[in-house]
């Protein structure tokens, strides 16, 4: 599983002219999943996310109980290694990826985060304004 965590001052998430998903001073968090994921890996994502020290003063969302929006992104598997045109083979199917993006979310409303999210296998319009800028990929 892989996560793009950005703070941001505010984000949201469109669907078809409709916000869906939208925060304030938080995270945008862009999540792909692969092929040996499982349900444990969430949990360990959602541990890392929410624990990042990548708010002002080295804070964590847990520490200041900063929102979050989750977003679907399979192609943060994307290999352009060769070509141009990239590859998704290490990206999980949607009816693997998509629970498991959900247990994500479902662990960290357990820990007590705000959490927004995008809309499935659906176009998303994402608008973000960032912060810092900071940025960080995770991996688990």
């Amino acid at each position: 599983m892989r996560a793009l965590v950005q703070t941001v001052s505010r984000a949201s998430v469109t669907v078809a002219d409709e916000v869906v998903g939208s925060i304030t001073d938080g995270l945008l968090v862009l999540v792909g999943v692969t092929h040996t994921d499982s349900v444990a890996t969430a949990a360990t994502m959602a541990r890392k996310v929410h624990e990042l020290r990548i708010l002002d003063d080295e804070k964590s969302a847990a520490d200041v109980g900063a929102p979050l929006l989750v977003v679907s992104q399979f192609t943060l598997y994307g290999d352009a290694r060769k070509g141009r045109r990239p590859t998704w083979i290490a990206a999980a199917r949607p009816e693997v990826a998509e629970p498991l993006v959900e247990e994500f979310c479902a662990a960290l409303r357990v820990r007590g985060a705000m959490v927004q999210t995008g809309r499935f296998r659906t176009h998303m319009l994402v608008e973000s304004v960032n912060v810092g800028p900071r940025t960080v990929l995770l991996e688990v």
